[in-house]
Parts: structure tokens; C-alpha cells; sequence
């Protein structure tokens, strides 16, 4: 009995030493000083991972990259729960080795699946996500073959890409044609059926040509994809711009001359008063639209000579800087000379040999240094306490900016966090309509109040539908923020990031309403200049 006991353990060992042989080659960690701030550490590799899903390393490398992410969560939880730093940094160093890891791979398979990546990234670009069950059954070949690339298995992944390649070109196709032409179709039924056949038959008749058109151009060329997508898009705005015509001719059929001159001057009234325009109701409906015009394009160019300005003014400060720090190492080399050279004279009237002058002069430059190194330390020891106190100033100001239904603010590290409770998509998409624009004025303030942040927009939704689809759209609506940030020139385009991350990070349970209505959101996360901090 004993002797089978022991068979079954020593077998069970070896299993596991052969598991352990077949699980791949351990990754090289290098480790982190324990003198090391673990919050700054842990923030730097979060940092690190939200550029790599950028750049698509999560389904490049999944296994490696699955692992870092671990990790960082694991220094994560440590830093809240007060844990050893010695752990913590641990934890770091582990996940940026698997990072590392990951990127490696992912350079390997950008080459050896390139055709197989364009193809993918076309399909998602069309929208092909909405074939969930479909791209979902693409997508999970496509991560079976870069885990294979992980493996060592790199014939096999290019072998195998082939099929997939053909595949996610005919999923996006399908997005162009069903998706893009079909919600045209819809959208001219709708116009119909409030009535466009009598009321805007001539239009009704373009989008309808327009349609045909773009159905036959897509059939005959399925590889001008630029093309396709430009007159896809073209017909989808002119379908629903005659809804809108149609709509409105309906609503305006019922009122009289008189009425509509009213309607039409309290659509401009508005609009003059909010430019702080002169009020020229006095004047023809022409001489109103002008004045609107003119004052924006006023606006516009103040702005944009704002923009300069400041920008002028940055760079005038930098220059100085640059000057400054010339000069002081001048003026430093010029002291450390004179130095020198006195020390060189007292020696020779003191009759000190050469070698004790040499010995002397050394201890004299190991004191100076020791004495910068210290003064350095201590002016990036103040800097360090300012920047901390400036961060405070500033959350508490940005805070105040938000309504309790608008935003929640609160600090991550060394970084500001502004989750968007009241932004709002249409169903499935990923347009940011005009109610949310008052919304995101705040956040441009916000932005502004650090001058120009690095900043992160994280999109996040429930788990309702495919983990692709969700991410897909997380991805386009955090896009969306994005390009609006950067159109009202809030901050440069290379200054921020748009992330998607789908349904992976709930807030709250996706079993009830309230918990998906909490998870469906966008934070903003903006982390200040190094200068700031």
C-alpha cells in the first residue's frame, strides 16, 4: 500500500515537473530597487500596458500580455490593501517582464501575419463586429493563431492564415454592404413612409440613385475600400438629410406664412444672443444669417490667435529655460576652472607634489559633486512636495466642475480620473449628440486647468452582446470623445489615447439595469506633465 502511495505521488511530480517543462521558457526579470517609489512603479507599467492595448499587443501576444495585465492588478490590489513594497514591486517587475514578453511576439507576428492583421483591422474598421457569432468564430482563429506564434508554432500560424485572411475580407465586405447600405435602405423606407414620395420626390429619387449606385460600385470593386466607404457614407447622410426634409416640410405644412417667420426668427434669436451677436431682428433673414457667420468666424480667429499666442509664449519660456540651463553650466564649468587653477597655484607655493595636488584636486571635485548630488536631490525632493500640492489644488478646482449626476472625480496615483456618469450614445453607436456637448465643455476645462495633460479616454460598456462587438464599440465611442477633444483644441491629437475595453472592467453586476447603466461609460484619465509632477 505504501509502496503504491509513493508510486502515485512520485508520479504526480513528474507530471508536474513536465507541465511545468511544456508551460515555455520563464521570462528574464529584472529586479526593481526596494529605494523605488511603488506607486510611481505601478503607475509607470499602467501607463506602459494602456499603450500596448493601443497598439493591439492584447491579441497580438494574449497569453503574455494576459499575464502582465495580472500583474499589474496584483501590484494594484497590493498598493490599496498597504501591502510589503518588496511584493508590490515584485508583482511590477513580473509584469513588465511578460510586457516585454508580449511586445517581443508581437513584432514577430506584425511580420510573419501582416496580411492577416490589415484584414482583420479592414473588417473592424467596416464594422464587422455586428456579425457577432460570425467574427466572433474569426476572431477566435485569429487568436488561436498569434498564441501559436507565443508557442513556437510560427510555420503553423503562417500556414494557417491563409483561409482566415479570405474570411475576414468577406465579413467586411458583408459590414459595408449589409450594415452601412442597409441602415441607407431603412433609412429611405422611414423617409417614405413619413411621406417623401410626395413631399421631396426628386430627392427620394437621388438617394434611391445613389444607393444603387454605391450597391453596384461594391459589387465590382470589392478591393477599393476607401472608395466604397467614402460613397457608402455619402449616401447614409443624404437618406437621412431627407428624412429631416420631410420631416420638417410636415411640421411646417401646418403653419401659416406668419408663424414660420417666427419659427425662423426664433431659431436665429438664439443662437445671435449665445455669440453675444448684435440683435438684428430688424433686419432680413440674409443680414441675420451673415451677422451669425461673421461673428463666428470672429471667434474662431480670436481663438485660433489665442492658441498661438499661448503657444508663443510656451516656447518663449522654453527657450529661456534652454538659456538659462546653458548658462548655468557655463558658468558652473567657469567656476569649477578657476577652481582649478587656484588650487594649481596654492599648491605650487606650498611646494605640494604632484601627486598630493592631484590627490587633493580629486577630493575637492568628489566634495563638489557630493554636494550637487545633494542639492539636486533636494531641489527634485521640493519639486516633488510642490507638484503634489499643485495636483491637490487643481483636483479639488476640477471637482467643482462636475454636477454628482455629471462625473465622479477622484485621484489614481499620480493621475486624475473624470468618469462620465451622464454622457449618453445612441443605441449601438457611437455619435456624440448635441445634449452632450455641455458635458464635455467641462472636461475640456478640466483638461485645461493642467494645461496640456497626457491624456487617456477609456471606453467601457456593459456585457450585453460579444466581447468583440462590445470592445469594437468601447473603442469608437472612446474615438469619439477623442476627436471631439481635439477639433475644439483642447490639447494636441498626439497628446491623448483612446482605449476600448469592452465589458472587462464592470464596476457593478451587468444581472440588473442599474449595474449595466454604471458599467456603460467613459473615463477620462489625465496624468500631468512631468514638470507637474
Amino acid at each position: 500500500m505504501r509502496r503504491k502511495l509513493f508510486t502515485n505521488g512520485a508520479f504526480l511530480v513528474v507530471l508536474i515537473l513536465v507541465l511545468w517543462g511544456c508551460a515555455g521558457p520563464k521570462v528574464q526579470v529584472e529586479p526593481i530597487a526596494v529605494t523605488e517609489n511603488p506607486g510611481e512603479q505601478v503607475s509607470m507599467l499602467d501607463t506602459e500596458i494602456i499603450a500596448a492595448r493601443k497598439d493591439q499587443i492584447n491579441v497580438l501576444a494574449p497569453s503574455s500580455f494576459a499575464t502582465a495585465e495580472e500583474n499589474l492588478n496584483g501590484a494594484k490590489d497590493g498598493l490599496n490593501r498597504g501591502d510589503e513594497i518588496s511584493g508590490i514591486l515584485d508583482n511590477v517587475a513580473q509584469g513588465r517582464a511578460y510586457l516585454k514578453r508580449a511586445l517581443d511576439n508581437a513584432e514577430v507576428a506584425k511580420t510573419a501575419l501582416a496580411k492577416l492583421i490589415e484584414a482583420r483591422g479592414d473588417a473592424r474598421t467596416a464594422g464587422a463586429t455586428i456579425f457577432e457569432k460570425d467574427y466572433a468564430a474569426a476572431e477566435k482563429r485569429f487568436l488561436e493563431l498569434t498564441g501559436a506564434i507565443e508557442d513556437d508554432n510560427l510555420k503553423w500560424a503562417q500556414k494557417n492564415q491563409v483561409r482566415l485572411v479570405e474570411t475576414f475580407r468577406i465579413l467586411e465586405l458583408r459590414a459595408i454592404k449589409e450594415k452601412t447600405l442597409g441602415d441607407v435602405r431603412q433609412t429611405i423606407k422611414w423617409a417614405e413612409d413619413e411621406g417623401a414620395k410626395k413631399i421631396a420626390p426628386d430627392i427620394l429619387a437621388e438617394v434611391k440613385k445613389e444607393l444603387a449606385a454605391v450597391d453596384t460600385f461594391i459589387t465590382e470593386n470589392p478591393y477599393k475600400k476607401e472608395e466604397m466607404l467614402r460613397m457608402a457614407g455619402s449616401a447614409l447622410f443624404n437618406a437621412q438629410r431627407l428624412v429631416e426634409l420631410t420631416v420638417q416640410s410636415k411640421k411646417l405644412q401646418t403653419k401659416k406664412p406668419f408663424e414660420l417667420t417666427l419659427w425662423a426668427e426664433g431659431m436665429l434669436a438664439p443662437i445671435t444672443s449665445k455669440l453675444v451677436a448684435p440683435d438684428m431682428r430688424n433686419q432680413p433673414f440674409e443680414t441675420q444669417v451673415a451677422n451669425i457667420i461673421g461673428t463666428i468666424g470672429t471667434l474662431q480667429a480670436d481663438r485660433q490667435f489665442m492658441a498661438d499666442k499661448v503657444k508663443k509664449q510656451q516656447n518663449e519660456i522654453e527657450g529661456l529655460k534652454n538659456d538659462y540651463r546653458t548658462e548655468t553650466v557655463d558658468l558652473k564649468g567657469r567656476y569649477e576652472d578657476e577652481v582649478r587653477t587656484l588650487n594649481a597655484k596654492i599648491a605650487e607655493l606650498e611646494g605640494i607634489t604632484k601627486e598630493e595636488q592631484a590627490a587633493k584636486q580629486l577630493l575637492e571635485e568628489e566634495k563638489l559633486a557630493a554636494e550637487a548630488r545633494l542639492a539636486a536631490e533636494k531641489q527634485a525632493a521640493e519639486q516633488r512636495l510642490a507638484a503634489e500640492r499643485r495636483f491637490n489644488q487643481l483636483y479639488n478646482e476640477v471637482q467643482a466642475f462636475f454636477g454628482e449626476d455629471e462625473a465622479e472625480v477622484y485621484k489614481q496615483g499620480n493621475k486624475l480620473v473624470i468618469r462620465l456618469k451622464g454622457i449618453h450614445f445612441p443605441v449601438g453607436q457611437a455619435i456624440i449628440m448635441p445634449a452632450n456637448y455641455g458635458l464635455l465643455s467641462k472636461v475640456q476645462r478640466a483638461v485645461r486647468t493642467f494645461d496640456e495633460p497626457v491624456v487617456v479616454i477609456e471606453g467601457h460598456t456593459d456585457s450585453t452582446g460579444s466581447a468583440a462587438t462590445n470592445e469594437h464599440l468601447s473603442e469608437q465611442r472612446a474615438k469619439a470623445v477623442q476627436e471631439y477633444l481635439v477639433a475644439n483644441q483642447t490639447l494636441p491629437a498626439s497628446k491623448t489615447t483612446a482605449i476600448g475595453y469592452g465589458s472587462i472592467r464592470p464596476l457593478a453586476s451587468n444581472a440588473t439595469p442599474e449595474g449595466r447603466a454604471v458599467n456603460r461609460r467613459i473615463d477620462i484619465v489625465i496624468t500631468p506633465e512631468s514638470t507637474l509632477l
